[in-house]
């Protein structure tokens, strides 16, 4: 979602005051959600008294949700916003960032609407509000649930202080192209692992599941699964691309994150703007109704991504906006966000029988019922708390958190030589153009993030080496050669453009005189997220170029890549001594990436996406089926008259999964606690008799470092009704050992973990043999055979 305006919605927008057919307004007559005695009623009672004094056009209003807009406390009545709220035609606002804004908002909500029914406050806090988090795909090679959920609740902490009440987060399309930008705001290619982590990030947000009628402490925020559905299947990772695929891949590899989420309790959904079986998913009921609500259970309310209802006409789907408007409500779309399309329509479409006002009513229920549990109606102000919003926001606390965390998803990708850790003596060179750049160590969609107050790179190892070694500092070079390229990954993030010759001779210089070279090259923040699509995703030449200049020099030299995607590193792999992949990592990422290089912590990052060693390897993932004429991965000579290129093998540049640490790990003792079970029951709950099946493995730390490690479980179907991929990820554990510790780790092996939906798309689990495989990494594993019955 951005919320610049596609030319179609300009046509559609302006004044969203009650059209004429609208019915006549009642009287005014406030509705409280508390007896007499101070009790707040049942959500169900509630709603009822209250949508009974609705008018249709008060019902249709709550459907409707825009951008604030720049407003003044003073002057909100008088903007178009503050009067449509009084007019109880907007449910919502977005992106509207400070307190006393919003109160000013909420105000007009509660003391001039009509019912004075308040708003609903949303924003991106994607990964962090101003205190920031890495970036989402980051967030995932920690493969830490428990950091996931204290993001969500950081994230919740800071932004409920500030006025906002929910979140467009979390987004678990499931990317396998990494040519797509916005695979930088999932959790990677793994169905498993992306609803995991997912279902984390939501219960930190919001603290209780929203499937009942829980009230949501005043500290946490709804969140909202995106981008339901099928989002990061775009065709060649181009943004808003058409998707095309069959719904037994669906079901098994683009849609078990979302049902992740939905079973965690998340409060709302919103739908894609792609097409679904070539019906825009705004308007897919088959997905939207379906599959979400009657499949999955999901009883929370579904808003449009921006201005996809009016993007229906573009996909030559309905005739009219009205008729997308029509489609979307009757699809199961609840609340329209920027199209101005059911504000402005769905009464007429009533009259003109073409819906009923009976499906405003469940829409409108919906988004009322989620008030509810926001705690809105017992206290319309407990979002706009003066106090919190003084002490809550970027403390010391959670920079900590953001700290700790961001040290988490660094992933070592090579250390010939063990380079790294860092000794902070001597001279210590770093260059490049991300290494003093404030405003992009948070990465992309970091809507609310404060920079003036962020440390960047270069300051994070001035304060580190103080008194013990010197840093030497040089820009480099640009982003890219030619500066238009690197305008278009800027997008409000500027990095200074110098001349190219100057800054390259001033880093040869610096370079020279150090013991150590440090490079922060890559991406900007904005060459990733939305609209942030590449077609060639190595380093560009001018950092390339100066980083070989820099490796001629015959000295110790660490790469830092910055990105937002996995990028193509085959160059880098076969000449930088030491590369490690730091994403985006926050606000703290400074301080983070200081604790990591220079040995206070070791890396334990894995990755969740398979890196290429070419971009045409793209879509390139780790879980793919077998073909007929199959050539493994690691392969690396040209097989005629099977499934390989001419040029490239197969396999990753590095697997999923992968990720090195200043230690060493060896596993042994690889046992399944049985061989052989069967099926107890037609769901196939539990194996026969009640049979538990544990997988186990011994993990040994043989370094002289205390670490993390992240143990990996896979399988894989032999022979199925359906060709099956050739492993799949099914349990991980995080585990920390000391210095020459061993630890075993056990996994059940449940009958959930073979199931998958056949050409019926029924959830099976079919008799045959099955591989269980433990592993460092999806490469590295040692596998067993389970027979079932």
């Amino acid at each position: 979602m951005r919320t610049a305006l596609l030319s179609l919605t300009f046509l559609l927008a302006g004044s969203m005051a009650a059209p004429a057919f609208a019915h006549t307004a009642a009287p005014k007559k406030k509705v409280t959600a508390t007896t007499k005695k101070g009790k707040i009623l049942p959500m169900k009672e509630y709603i009822d008294q209250l949508m009974a004094k609705m008018t249709l056009q008060e019902k249709i209003g709550q459907l409707n949700l825009m951008v604030a807009g720049d407003i003044t406390t003073g002057g909100a009545l008088d903007t178009q916003v503050g009067s449509d709220i009084a007019q109880g035609n907007m449910g919502g606002v977005f992106n509207i960032k400070g307190l006393d804004k919003i109160k000013a908002l909420q105000e007009i909500a509660i003391k001039n609407s009509r019912l004075g029914i308040p708003l609903l406050v949303g924003m991106d806090v994607i990964h962090g509000y101003e205190t920031m988090f890495p970036i989402p795909l980051a967030l995932s090679c920690s493969w830490d649930t428990e950091a996931m959920k204290k993001v969500g609740e950081v994230s919740a902490k800071e932004a409920s202080a500030d006025g906002i009440n929910w979140t467009f987060s979390p987004m678990v399309d499931i990317a396998l192209d990494a040519r797509w930008g916005r695979i930088s705001e999932g959790n990677g290619e793994d169905p498993y692992l992306s609803g995991v982590m997912g279902a984390a990030m939501t219960q930190g947000y919001q603290g209780v599941d929203m499937r009942t009628e829980e009230i949501l402490r005043a500290n946490r925020i709804m969140a909202c699964l995106k981008h339901f559905a099928l989002y990061g299947g775009v065709e060649s990772g181009k943004e808003y691309n058409t998707v095309d695929m069959s719904r037994v891949r669906m079901m098994n590899q683009y849609l078990p994150p979302y049902e992740a989420v939905v079973k965690a309790g998340v409060g709302s959904v919103m739908s894609s703007f792609n097409l679904i079986d070539y019906i825009p998913a705004t308007a897919n009921k088959w997905m939207m109704t379906n599959v979400l609500r009657k499949q999955w259970g999901f009883n929370g309310f579904v808003v449009t991504d921006y201005a996809s209802i009016a993007e229906i006409l573009q996909h030559g789907t309905a005739k009219d906006i009205q008729e997308a408007s029509e489609q979307a409500l009757k699809a199961g779309t609840d609340m329209d966000m920027c199209s101005n399309a059911f504000v402005k329509h769905l009464a007429k479409s009533i009259a003109e029988g073409k819906v009923s006002e009976e499906d405003v009513n469940i829409a409108c229920r919906r988004i009322l019922e989620a008030k509810y549990k926001l705690g809105l109606f017992s206290d319309p102000y407990r979002y706009c708390n003066t106090k919190r919003n003084k002490s809550e926001i970027y403390t010391a606390e959670n920079r900590q958190a953001a700290r700790d965390v961001a040290a988490e998803t660094f992933v070592l990708l090579k250390n010939e030589g063990n380079i790294l850790p860092l000794k902070k003596e001597g001279k210590i060179a770093l260059i490049g153009p991300l290494a003093d750049t404030r405003n992009n160590i948070a990465g992309t969609w970091s809507v609310a993030q404060e920079p003036s107050k962020y440390t960047t790179i270069k300051e994070a190892m001035e304060h580190a080496l103080a008194g013990k070694a010197t840093l030497l500092y040089a820009q480099g070079s640009n982003i890219w050669r030619n500066q238009e390229l690197q305008k278009n990954g800027e997008s409000g993030k500027p990095i200074n453009w110098g001349n190219e010759a100057e800054m390259k001779a001033e880093a040869l210089k610096i370079a020279k005189e150090a013991d150590v070279i440090v490079c922060a090259m890559g991406e900007s923040a904005e060459m990733s997220g939305e609209c942030g699509s590449r077609t060639n995703l190595e380093m560009p030449d001018v950092q390339r170029e100066l980083l070989a200049e820099l490796l001629k020099m015959g000295k110790p030299v660490v790469l830092l890549n910055f990105a937002g995607r996995p990028t193509v590193l085959t160059w880098e792999k076969a000449h930088v001594p030491a590369i490690m992949n730091v994403w985006f990592g926050g606000s703290e990422m400074g301080d983070a990436l200081c604790d990591v290089i220079f040995g206070d912590k070791s890396p334990s990052g894995k990755l969740t996406t398979s890196m290429p060693k070419t971009t045409g390897q793209e879509p390139l993932y780790y879980n793919h089926q077998n073909t007929g004429r199959p050539v493994a991965d690691d392969n690396e000579k040209f097989a005629k008259f099977a499934s390989n290129c001419l040029d490239v093998s197969n396999g990753p540049l590095y697997p999923f999964g992968y990720g090195l640490s200043y230690t060493y790990f060896s596993y042994s003792n690889f046992r399944l606690s049985s061989q052989e079970t069967g099926i107890s029951n037609e769901e196939a709950t539990e194996w026969q008799d009640g049979k538990k099946i544990t997988a186990s493995v011994t993990v040994k730390n043989n370094g002289s470092r205390d670490a993390d490690e992240i143990v990996q479980l896979y399988t894989r179907d032999m022979v199925a009704s359906i060709s099956r991929p050739v492993k799949e990820l099914k349990g991980f554990q995080r585990i920390h050992l000391a210095a020459g510790e061993s630890k075993e780790v056990s996994f059940d092996i449940t009958p959930d973990m073979l199931k998958f939906y056949n050409a019926d798309l029924k959830h099976v689990i079919e008799p045959g043999d099955f591989q269980i495989m433990i592993g460092t990494n999806s490469k590295d594993v040692k596998t067993m055979k389970l027979s079932v019955k």
